[in-house]
């Protein structure tokens, strides 16, 4: 047998078990077997990690803007430099391919944490000014406080970037819960940001869903951030309207890819195969969900099926593959449900079947002749499947397109100009692509609507949320 890794919580500037000794596994999803164990926290972890973090609030808050634009631009190089070593245990943890990896996540993360740190100095409010004779009124923006974050497991390090760059770069403190399933790299993240931020600052506490309701319920938070599914995102949203905490969410998604009969088949082929399968289409905005004109609807669906035959999932060391397994065997068994609970009408053109006997791994597959009322059009995947329908016109592909609970992000393919413009205006999405989909830039907002969550990741707007504004008004007499 081999031994264990052993995974500890970090609070207050140092790495601690559990207080009660309660652990997880953590398992392999190459494998299936576990490798490390990790704290299993409770309440007493929790205080201790959200005392830590209201003690070093007003600290951290005083430092100038260009202090904390420092100590981000120290972690964004930290992990450039240590990227070989974040990656080997974010491939374990989570199965990804190696060199993808590599290339595809680190330069994003260290990219958009050096986007907060130039955002940190980059506020932007109105101009003082006299609205009232004789009063001179200003707007002071500040950090909200002790902010309570959970990641999920689909890019556990990247998420952890997203949650504590532009928490930490406006002033706040962070009480960080990834996932249990993937909390390695999360625990690497911290011996590194504490080595450049003071202790307190950045708290990481692993644990279950009892955990995070913990952390969400605990009274010093000012705002509670997920990533996850939308019944997380409920049920945070509950919990948190007890004590009125603020709450920034970014859930599930179910994306519309609308090809228009104009476009270049084999290359919308093949960027929207590499969209929907990438990470095994563990991705909320993943292009999952295609509607195509009916006109080239055959000719697509067939040229799709060719390219998810010819896509490869496999372990993280092979150079050939996409994407590697899903995250646990939980999801396999929810990918696997969808699949065996098809109705008769609809046909797997590729796929629909697990790889292999050891680990998670799922094979790229592709389903049509669904209808729009169907569980696989309505609810979210999160696995390499990608759906095709085929539609009439203009107006009927709007219509299924926005058809659905989910509003996070959609694309539209077409050669039309002025049909883009319009379906990007009607498309009820956060984000809309026009002959691309899933390239995000650290500059540009990332977030849904309806049942997606509400909040912004990335850019000015995400960092704004992590910030409240204050009139001050004062006489010139």
């Amino acid at each position: 047998m081999t031994e264990l890794r052993t995974l500890r919580n970090y609070i207050d500037g140092e790495f601690r078990a559990a207080a009660d000794g309660r652990t997880t596994e953590v398992v392999n999803p190459v494998t299936g077997q576990a490798y490390a164990t990790a704290p299993l926290s409770g309440a007493a972890d929790v205080d201790a990690a959200m005392a830590a973090a209201a003690a070093a609030f007003p600290g951290w808050r005083d430092t100038t803007p260009s202090d904390r634009q420092k100590a981000l631009l120290r972690i964004a190089d930290a992990i450039e430099e240590r990227a070989a070593e974040i990656v080997a245990v974010e491939s374990e943890n989570t199965g990804k391919p190696i060199g993808l990896t590599t290339t595809e996540e680190i330069p994003p993360m260290v990219d958009q944490i050096r986007f907060f740190a130039g955002a940190a100095r980059m506020l932007e409010g109105r101009s003082a000014g006299e609205y009232m004779e004789g009063m001179t009124s200003m707007v002071r923006r500040e950090p909200v406080g002790v902010c309570a974050q959970v990641a999920p497991w689909n890019y556990p390090m990247m998420m952890a970037v997203w949650k504590f760059a532009p928490a930490i770069a406006a002033g706040n403190t962070v009480v960080l819960k990834p996932s249990d399933t993937t909390p390695a790299s999360t625990v690497l993240l911290a011996e590194i940001l504490g080595e450049h931020l003071p202790k307190g600052v950045f708290n990481v506490v692993c644990g279950d869903r009892d955990t995070g309701r913990m952390m969400v319920e605990h009274q010093v938070p000012a705002m509670a951030s997920i990533t996850g599914s939308v019944r997380a995102g409920m049920e945070v949203a509950g919990s948190a309207a007890k004590d009125l905490k603020r709450v920034h969410l970014e859930l599930g998604g179910k994306a519309p890819v609308v090809v228009f009969e104009d476009v270049d088949i084999p290359r919308a082929v093949e960027d929207i195969a590499v969209a929907g399968f990438f990470n095994a289409g563990q991705d909320c905005t993943a292009a999952t969900r295609v509607l195509v004109h009916e006109s080239i609807h055959a000719e697509f669906t067939a040229a799709l099926a060719k390219a998810a035959a010819d896509t490869k999932t496999g372990r993280p060391d092979d150079e050939d593959v996409l994407y590697g397994p899903l995250n646990n065997a939980h999801q396999l068994d929810q990918v696997s449900g969808f699949i065996e609970r098809l109705p008769a009408h609809a046909r797997i053109e590729t796929g629909g079947h697990r790889v292999g006997e050891e680990g998670y791994f799922y094979a790229p597959t592709v389903v049509s002749g669904l209808l729009q009322d169907d569980e696989m059009i309505q609810r979210e995947i999160f696995g390499p499947v990608i759906t095709v329908q085929s539609f009439t016109d203009e107006e009927q592909a709007l219509t299924w397109a926005n058809g659905v609970d989910y509003a996070l992000a959609s694309s539209v393919w077409t050669k039309d100009h002025a049909r883009a413009m319009r379906m990007s205006r009607r498309l009820d999405f956060g984000c809309v692509w026009i002959n691309t989909h899933i390239p995000l830039v650290a500059e540009m907002p990332h977030g849904g609507f309806k049942q997606s969550g509400y909040g912004k990741d990335l850019s000015g707007y995400g960092f704004e949320d992590y910030t409240r504004i204050k009139h001050v008004m004062t006489s010139l007499d």
